[in-house]
């Protein structure tokens, strides 16, 4: 369903606020100026100005248009699968990343990803793994945020 942008904006920015007001509560990090609010805090920022933006040109543009349509893609399977897919792998992040962990959460997320756009088969899993373990390396040792471990807290390193 094609909803106007202006929703969306004002949708966008408010998730925006919520989301600046949300990482207010996380700690500082002794001895260094960047702590773990800092990066959702300019994503939150980010999203403000650009569902402010959105919000401002769809209400410009809404003049005889309707507020929701269905769009083109809809019609199609594989692109209806690939949404569904989205949503899902998305939701299983979010109830299964502290049970399971970042690792085996990422792994199953890309693979199903993956699988839906079409990589060749072969490389589906070697993709997966290496990326997965790549974003943890980034974000564990190198912007210092912890993930969970979820299953394999007795092998984290």
């Amino acid at each position: 369903m094609k909803i106007n942008d202006a929703i969306w904006g004002a949708l966008a920015a408010l998730f925006g606020v919520a989301l600046l007001v949300h990482v207010q509560g996380f700690p500082a990090m002794p001895g260094q100026r960047i702590g773990p609010a800092y990066f959702p805090g300019l994503i939150g920022f980010g999203l403000i100005v650009c569902g402010v933006i959105l919000a401002v040109r769809g209400w410009r543009a809404r003049a005889g248009a309707r507020w929701s349509e269905m769009p083109e893609w809809s019609r199609s399977p594989r692109h209806v699968l690939g949404f569904a897919m989205l949503v899902a792998v998305n939701l299983l992040y979010l109830l299964g990343v502290d049970r399971l962990g970042f690792v085996i959460t990422g792994i199953v997320y890309l693979t199903a990803l993956f699988w839906v756009l079409r990589v060749p088969r072969t490389r589906i899993v070697p993709l997966a793994i290496v990326l997965t373990l790549l974003i943890h390396f980034a974000f564990y040792k190198l912007l210092r945020v912890p993930l969970p471990w979820g299953l394999l807290q007795p092998v984290a390193w």
